[in-house]
């Protein structure tokens, strides 16, 4: 990509992004409700307490609740993150995204099947950290899950090749175009590289903000006898 790609861009400098940095808040009272977290009265598992805040934060406006950063590591150990759509949070499933097998992501997930997802829901000053090993679903569940979805999803999954280098906006246009009109013609049709991951989680950690700083964490840890549960300072 030329950089006259970005010569309407302009860059505030060091200085003046500094000083813009020191102008953002967080957690403004005026979009922001900070509820109370009670430890002794949060549920012995953690997918209800996700699925009650997940609805709570939903209620309370937060856009997008469903998107999370997913970190995963290469086969080198080197990490990288990107935000993915939850697709559902499920006894025994745990934890459910979906991307393409051959994406970067799922290649990494390949060389190394585990995996964290932190949700942020600023509006509650809610995040919820998850981490625990993956596995992909059978392909028929992948399939089912796809189809569910809207045909602009099915059409993203046709068109493929996610991570791969490409000679220009227009190869893209094409190839979208082309998986749009499929995506119509054919909605059952099928995206053999489309992948359902599902997450079983083995740490859930859930932090509530406090305007005090005194900020709630609680953490579950999933052992042979069940899960336990532990405070963290903050």
């Amino acid at each position: 990509m030329s950089a006259s790609a970005h010569d309407d861009a302009v860059d505030p400098g060091p200085e003046a992004f500094r000083a813009l940095l020191h102008e953002q808040r967080v957690w403004d009272p005026r979009r922001t409700t900070l509820p109370a977290l009670d430890p002794a009265r949060v549920p012995g598992r953690p997918l209800p307490l996700f699925r009650q805040w997940f609805a709570e934060a939903a209620d309370a406006g937060q856009p997008e609740p469903h998107a999370a950063s997913l970190a995963t590591a290469d086969a080198d150990g080197t990490p990288d993150a990107r935000i993915v759509v939850l697709h559902g949070a499920e006894d025994p499933g745990g934890f459910s995204f979906a991307t393409h097998a051959d994406s970067r992501k799922g290649r990494q997930l390949g060389a190394r099947p585990y995996a964290a997802l932190c949700f942020y829901w600023p509006v509650l000053g809610r995040q919820v950290r998850v981490r625990g090993p993956v596995a992909a679903a059978p392909h028929a569940e992948a399939l089912a899950d796809l189809h569910a979805h809207s045909p602009g999803a099915l059409a993203a999954a046709l068109t493929g090749r996610q991570s791969e280098s490409i000679d220009s906006p227009e190869a893209l246009r094409t190839a979208a175009e082309a998986a749009w009109t499929r995506a119509q013609e054919e909605p059952e049709a099928d995206a053999p590289d489309w992948t359902l991951y599902h997450l079983a989680p083995e740490e859930v950690e859930f932090f509530q903000g406090e305007q005090s700083r005194r900020h709630v964490r609680v953490r579950y840890t999933l052992h042979a006898d069940g899960w336990a549960r532990e405070l963290l300072w903050p």
